[in-house]
């Protein structure tokens, strides 16, 4: 983590005011001045600030049901962000691993570990993750098995190179799926039906991983420990 960082998740201190104490040489890592805030401190790091010993806080796991017309950022654009929505200190310290979109609602975890979210986010790590999807046309029941087994195989989406990994597809009904994805490709979900010739009219994502999406519309929680563990 780097050391302006530390600082901030250790006292109330903003950014900026903990660059100004680094700058005056106030701050020591086992012993020693640093200046520079992008240097990297670990857990097992002495750090003082003015001679007081300073103690990062926990790291912060947050499961939150995503409303629509919100978006996945620190920052209000268009619309607001869903942090707006989480009533904890220095919320906008908190960074979403996995992103949906502002039309999408579901399951959004929040964290302010880089390393956990980045179990979640990576490609390499595979990490499922499942939609609840509605479409503007009906699946015919004599193309039921055919459309499962693409999906299985994988598509093509435009200005792709390679196709999908396997996906799972679960037929709900003639206009509702589930759909279970590895990958986290713009706009993936929305691409896939695509390529098969239908369109999305509504997308809610219900798990990441082993965590099923369990809090109402717009309201959050801290995850278990076994839950963070999960990752």
């Amino acid at each position: 983590m780097r050391i302006d960082k530390f600082i901030c998740k250790s006292t109330e201190l903003t950014r900026s005011e903990a660059k100004k104490l680094l700058k005056m040489g106030d701050v020591l890592v086992n012993g020693e001045v640093i200046k520079n805030a992008a240097t990297q401190v670990h857990e097992n790091n002495s750090v003082t600030v003015n001679g007081e010993a300073l103690t990062a806080r926990t790291s912060r796991y947050i499961m939150m049901h995503k409303p629509l017309d919100t978006i996945c950022s620190n920052i209000d654009e268009v619309y607001p962000s869903l942090l707006n929505y989480i009533e904890v200190d220095k919320v906008f310290d908190l960074h979403i691993a996995g992103r949906l979109d502002a039309d999408t609602t579901g399951l959004v975890l929040v964290t302010d570990d880089g390393r956990w979210s980045h179990n979640i986010i990576s490609p390499k790590k595979n990490c499922a993750k499942v939609y609840r999807v509605n479409l503007r046309n009906a699946i015919l029941s004599e193309k039921s098995a055919e459309l499962i087994e693409r999906f299985t195989a994988g598509l093509q989406l435009q200005g792709e190179d390679q196709l999908t990994l396997p996906a799972k597809l679960e037929i709900l009904n003639e206009k509702e799926v589930l759909l279970t994805i590895t990958e986290g490709k713009y706009h993936q979900v929305k691409r896939m039906f695509a390529a098969v010739g239908n369109k999305v009219i509504g997308l809610h994502r219900q798990q990441i991983g082993e965590i099923n999406l369990d809090v109402e519309l717009g309201m959050w929680r801290y995850l278990t420990d076994a839950e963070v563990n999960s990752f």
